[in-house]
């Protein structure tokens, strides 16, 4: 585990400060945006479900995984593609289309969350280990206003290894409430290189642990 915390807090404080967070949060949020037509998602959905299908065989070899620090993500039962969009380290606008090739942990975090806070070491310090051109760790900030906040706090804590990827409209977590995988922060997806969900958790983990680098190591292998 990584020495330096912005917290020290139990991890059954954290879950259960993360459930609040979550009521905060859902709170705050508008509405959902919906794209496209019954028909378009439909046809998206067919498309997606051969795109994925080896995802799907992914999937059955990687629950054995979901263990220790990381027995809190769920295998995806629906493994497709989930379109997202927020900005990205240099504020241009970006999907998530534009990472495929990659293998991605998308994390969603605030300043204002305790449990984001606290777990933020741990996955920076998994991207300075495992992050190459094939695995990224992205962490997406949805405070709204300007970057300050977020990067007076990255900066503060030494979070050297992660980029900063922005939303500060929330359009991202609304996207990701709606399809059932965001309940409140952090909400954390594991996606394979061709964009399919592999897994999702709520709430924070020991992403530095041998458990999280065995889960990225093998979802990223070929």
């Amino acid at each position: 585990m990584t020495e330096k915390r912005p917290f020290r807090l139990p991890s059954a404080r954290l879950v259960a400060i993360a459930a609040i967070a979550g009521i905060a949060c859902g709170a705050g949020v508008v509405a959902f945006r919906l794209i496209g037509s019954e028909g378009q998602v439909q046809g998206e959905v067919a498309a997606q479900s051969g795109l994925c299908e080896g995802a799907a065989k992914r999937i059955a070899s990687l629950k054995p995984l979901l263990k220790g620090q990381v027995a809190a993500m769920s295998a995806s039962e629906r493994p497709r593609v989930i379109p997202l969009s927020f900005k990205g380290p240099d504020g241009a606008a970006m999907t998530q289309a534009d990472l495929k090739g990659k293998t991605v942990l998308l994390n969603l975090w605030a300043t204002w969350c305790v449990p984001c806070r606290e777990e933020m070491p741990a996955l920076n310090a998994l991207e300075k280990e495992k992050g190459t051109d094939t695995f990224e760790v992205v962490t997406v900030n949805i405070d709204t206003g300007d970057d300050e906040k977020p990067k007076s706090f990255m900066s503060e804590y030494g979070i050297d290894s992660l980029k900063l990827y922005r939303d500060s409209s929330m359009g991202v977590f609304n996207s990701l409430k709606k399809e059932g995988l965001a309940f409140g922060l952090p909400a954390t997806l594991l996606i394979d290189d061709q964009g399919c969900l592999l897994g999702s958790m709520n709430g924070p983990a020991a992403w530095d642990s041998q458990d999280a680098k065995a889960l990225v190591e093998f979802a990223k292998a070929k």
